[in-house]
């Protein structure tokens, strides 16, 4: 057995975390370029503590999925401020940008060097600037992950900027910050959440930390997810959906993902569906897809019993198969009332182009059983008639 696991250098989870932010930040740099969301007002508790610490301060708004553009922007400007520390608060969009602002202000060059895909796909050679994520949803975990995923618009794609050298220097985790995620959004992060933590448990390269890790973040979101989407001021499931998020991070960084990742970059490139949404459209139906092979072509695989395993952690019943687990999950889909890919302009005719750019996908490569073109096919039909 080999495996290797590795994480940011520092997390911190807890309500009230993010009050510990600016003094660990001063000791990191002094001139901080904040990547926010589309407004500063969420914001403003950590600028003024940052403020207290005499941090020159450069804020970096970031309203939409990040793109290669937009991050080309955001180093521009942080090296014309002289920053030598990146802070992200936001959702998965705003970390990742500042994910790769960090790493390019440290490495030269051009973005495209360093790009998976569409690029020439070199490693980094210098560690990034210090970067501090602290995130306000829960469902990417990608504040403890090595990459930050790029929209291209001219590729209409998402690609990956990829390096150990990437995992941020300190994490802060404060569930307070998501409990004014409205129920849309806690429902798309949070399913988001639970199929990166289902996903490197069935795949074809887990190991043993990992698979706790998805234990763990399973039965937190099959208890919480629910309820945090019919409350959110329930404290108790806003902070399992926190731990269910950061669990996720922690697998997928460490072990692989799936078809339903495969699929999200590129319908994500393609069209304005949020990461969230796709995965959460698409988890019940690749759930299905991959048992069924399973079954017919592969029925000693491990994946197979892991299936069975998952849908006990869900259900909570000691009988429940596989099957059972694809149940509970389209009833928690319906439940949620996640909008159809159809809304953000996907149709038929796109099916081909997003089936052949998910079979070259990474994610793809981890998928617990390697799924026919048919086969990828009939997912994107299911979720149309579904």
């Amino acid at each position: 057995m080999q495996f290797e696991f590795a994480t940011a250098a520092r997390i911190i989870f807890g309500p009230g975390a993010l009050r510990q932010v600016a003094p660990l930040a001063a000791g990191m740099g002094q001139r901080a370029f904040v990547v926010i969301g589309s407004t500063a007002k969420r914001a403003g508790p950590l600028l003024d503590q940052l403020n207290q610490q005499n941090i020159t301060l450069t804020t970096f708004n970031v309203s939409g999925e990040p793109t290669t553009t937009l991050v080309l922007a955001g180093v521009e400007q942080a090296r014309e401020a002289g920053c030598d520390l990146v802070i992200g608060l936001g959702g998965g969009s705003v970390l990742d940008t500042g994910k790769a602002v960090a790493a390019l202000l440290a490495n030269r060059g051009d973005l495209f060097d360093y790009l998976e895909v569409i690029g020439r796909g070199q490693p980094l050679t210098r560690a990034p600037a210090p970067y501090l994520a602290i995130p306000t949803t829960a469902g990417t975990g990608t504040e403890v992950t090595r990459n930050a995923v790029l929209a291209s618009p001219e590729h209409q794609v998402k690609v990956s900027l990829r390096s150990p050298l990437m995992l941020p220097r300190l994490v802060v985790i404060d569930p307070e910050l998501t409990c004014s995620m409205p129920p849309s959004v806690t429902a798309s992060t949070g399913l988001d959440a639970l199929t990166q933590v289902m996903e490197p448990y069935v795949c074809n390269a887990p190991n043993p930390l990992t698979d706790a890790i998805c234990r763990e973040g399973v039965q937190r979101a099959a208890r919480s997810l629910r309820r945090a989407y019919e409350d959110g001021r329930d404290m108790a499931s806003r902070e399992d959906m926190c731990v269910t998020s950061l669990c996720g991070g922690l697998a997928l960084a460490n072990a692989s993902l799936g078809a339903v990742h495969g699929f999200a970059g590129p319908l994500g490139g393609m069209f304005p569906a949020p990461h969230g949404v796709i995965c959460a459209r698409l988890l019940p139906h690749v759930m299905a897809a991959n048992v069924r092979a399973l079954h017919a072509r592969a029925p000693g695989s491990p994946a197979l019993g892991r299936y069975g395993e998952v849908a006990r952690l869900l259900t909570g019943k000691t009988t429940a198969t596989a099957a059972d687990g694809v149940a509970w999950v389209q009833e928690l889909c319906r439940d949620l009332q996640v909008p159809p890919l159809a809304d953000y302009g996907f149709t038929g005719d796109d099916v081909p182009t997003a089936v052949a750019k998910a079979q070259k996908a990474s994610s793809m490569k981890g998928n617990p059983i390697v799924l026919t073109e048919t086969e990828l096919t009939n997912i994107l039909a299911a979720e149309m008639n579904s």
